[in-house]
Formats: structure tokens, C-alpha cells, sequence
């Protein structure tokens, strides 16, 4: 199938949850600054932190690096990167330090940047294919709703809190 209709659709969802709402959001709350800058106004130690024994928010944000690093392997080179996908090594990310945190954070922005390209661009693409162009931006949401319940600095504005 062609993504030519929903390519502008499925860019515009994952831009408004990785970088802010422009103007009306469809997810987000007016005002809302999205992913990327939401993480870059917490700590190391912000970022170190899980809660009721679960992931850290660094192991969050390395996760969703890590997979839209393979979504952006699959879109240049083709192919199934995610065959030997090691998942797990994200999830060891616990205790970082401001240089690792600012790496993770630089990370992510430059996959979500090249991921949103590759979202906006109509191609052709199978059931499976598509599903998981999908799936990025249900991914994404997942994860940041995940950070945002860890870290209250990280979430963003309540639905008649923003002016």
C-alpha cells in the first residue's frame, strides 16, 4: 500500500509528541513542549531515578533511541534489523551521569529527527511495513506517558492550565 495520505498524518503525530504542540494538538495539550525538550529540562539524577522498582528514565529514552534507530536502518538499508535486535541492553540503563545523559538525549533527538523525515515521506509499504510505521508513533506516546508519570518535571501542561 501507498502511504502517500497518511504519511503527513503520521509525521504530524510524532512530531507533536517528540517536539511540542504548533498549534492544535491532537495528543498533546496546548502548550505542551513535547518529548525532546521535556527531557532536556531534567538532571542526570532526574533521569536516573524509576519508579516502584521499575525502568529509569534513561533506559526509557534508550529504548525508544534504540528503536527508532532500527526503524531508521530499516528505511535506508531494508531488510530486518530488528531480527538481531538486542532489546534488553537499554533496559540496563540505570545510574547516568550528565555526559551520558546529554548523549542519550543528543541520541534520541538525531533518530527522532531522521524518523520524522522518513514518516513524511510517502514510499510504498506492506501490512507489516506499514503497521510498524504506525506502531512508532504508538511507541512513542507509550514511553513518554511512562516518563511523564517518573518524573513530574517532565510532564507537561494540564488541559486548562496553559494560557
Amino acid at each position: 500500500m501507498r502511504t502517500d495520505e497518511t504519511a503527513p498524518l503520521l509525521s504530524h503525530l510524532f512530531s507533536e509528541l517528540s517536539d511540542g504542540v504548533k498549534s492544535n494538538g491532537f495528543v498533546l495539550n496546548t502548550g505542551d513542549i513535547g518529548l525532546l525538550r521535556s527531557l532536556d529540562g531534567l538532571s542526570a539524577e532526574d533521569a536516573s531515578r524509576s519508579a516502584n522498582g521499575g525502568a529509569t528514565i534513561a533506559a526509557h529514552v534508550q529504548h525508544v533511541r534504540y528503536g527508532l534507530s532500527l526503524m531508521n536502518d530499516w528505511a535506508t538499508n531494508g531488510g530486518n534489523p530488528f531480527a538481531n535486535a538486542k532489546w534488553d541492553e537499554a533496559w540496563k540503563v540505570n545510574i547516568v551521569n550528565s555526559v551520558q545523559w546529554a548523549e542519550i538525549r543528543s541520541g534520541l533527538r538525531h533518530e527522532a529527527t531522521r524518523w520524522a523525515e522518513v514518516l513524511k515521506t510517502p514510499r510504498e509499504a506492506s501490512a507489516v511495513e506499514y503497521t510498524g510505521l504506525l506502531s512508532s508513533v504508538v511507541h512513542l506516546a507509550y514511553h513518554f506517558g511512562a516518563i511523564r508519570q517518573i518524573a513530574r518535571p517532565a510532564r507537561g501542561p494540564r488541559e486548562g492550565t496553559f494560557a
